[in-house]
């Protein structure tokens, strides 16, 4: 168990601006994830060991990308007891995002709307980060790298953008999240359009296809997508995932939707929503692409799990793994244990 509560930091950390409050996390976890102090957050992590996408996971519970953008702080998370852990999203180029104020709390729902806009060091510095990384690898967790397109990059170069990332992380992933799907990137959503995302995923698989017989090894390639897709919509998507040979699919990104914070302060700032109002979306196209995609294809569930129960609720919707964030910011590393215990025992 975790030796500080977080109850006893949250009301400190709640009482910070939430970007002030994400940076001096990170900082902290960083600076202290290879020392002795990382007792202070450290927890056994649940054995559950599961097979997905060919990769062995030792248990089904993971961070999802944004948290750690620039992947400083892998053995530091990995120590909370997660089983995989994401980083990124991180573009070619070094970029400051959007401006700020872009994270605000609403905690009434446990939510959070961030127009944050792939703010990151680019894809040198977070590549010396992650080379830094050894612990958590080491003790057999799975590292996935997430990449995206910077915002001066014309729609039209996109693919160009997600080339360059893919041949940069490929070499130190255990799989690769390619991210369509944040709201805060223009115009980044159309690429899950047909003819857009057929494109984008037939010059990804080429480059991957190289880069296996290249460096002799097999990276999965995930798709990220977002929740206000329509049936339509993931029918298509599920098609190009199959069509293109992706390997797995994480469902879903941030909401766009105000349906269930509207009246709340806050409520109409721009930006992706997270954490429990994206719940009931997220599962819906869960369920809508373990229909399409057949039982045996990976499917990653992220969004609204706050608690044992909803990372249950996530398998039984048809996933997979699940992953959290937002989560993790209102409950804390207990989450983490939780879900895990809760997932193993089904």
């Amino acid at each position: 168990m975790a030796l500080i509560p977080y109850a006893l930091s949250r009301p400190f950390l709640f009482g910070l601006d939430p970007e002030a409050a994400h940076d001096l996390t990170i900082d902290s976890i960083a600076r202290l994830q290879n020392t002795p102090a990382r007792c202070l957050w450290s927890q056994r992590r649940v054995h559950d060991p599961v097979t997905v996408a060919g990769l062995r996971f030792p248990n089904r519970i993971g961070l999802a990308a944004g948290l750690d953008k620039n992947g400083r702080c892998i053995d530091g998370f990995g120590a909370m007891g997660f089983g995989f852990v994401e980083v990124g999203t991180v573009t070619p180029k070094a970029q400051a995002g959007n401006p700020k104020p872009r994270m605000f709390r609403l905690p009434e729902q446990q939510a959070l709307i961030n127009r944050m806009g792939f703010n990151n060091d680019g894809l040198d510095a977070f590549l010396a980060n992650v080379r830094r990384s050894r612990r958590f690898r080491a003790g057999g967790g799975v590292l996935g790298l997430n990449i995206g397109k910077n915002a001066a990059t014309p729609i039209e170069n996109a693919v160009d953008d997600y080339l360059i990332g893919l041949s940069g992380v490929y070499p130190h992933a255990d799989y690769v999240t390619v991210n369509i799907s944040s709201p805060n990137t223009k115009n980044l959503r159309a690429l899950q359009s047909d003819d857009a995302l057929d494109a984008l995923l037939s010059a990804l698989s080429v480059r991957k296809q190289q880069l296996t017989a290249q460096l002799g090894r097999r990276v999965p390639l995930f798709l990220k997508i977002a929740p206000d897709l329509n049936d339509e919509q993931i029918v298509a998507i599920a098609t190009a995932l199959k069509g293109h040979g992706m390997e797995g699919v994480i469902a879903t990104n941030t909401t766009l939707s105000r349906e269930a914070v509207q009246g709340l302060t806050h409520a109409d700032e721009a930006g992706g929503l997270s954490g429990r109002p994206v719940q009931l979306a997220s599962n819906h196209v869960i369920r809508a692409l373990r229909s399409e995609l057949g039982p045996n294809f990976p499917i990653i569930g992220a969004g609204g799990v706050m608690s044992g129960a909803d990372a249950c609720a996530k398998l039984a919707a048809g996933a997979d793994l699940v992953q959290i964030y937002t989560g993790l910011i209102y409950q804390g590393p207990e989450l983490v244990t939780e879900a895990a215990n809760a997932m193993a025992k089904g």
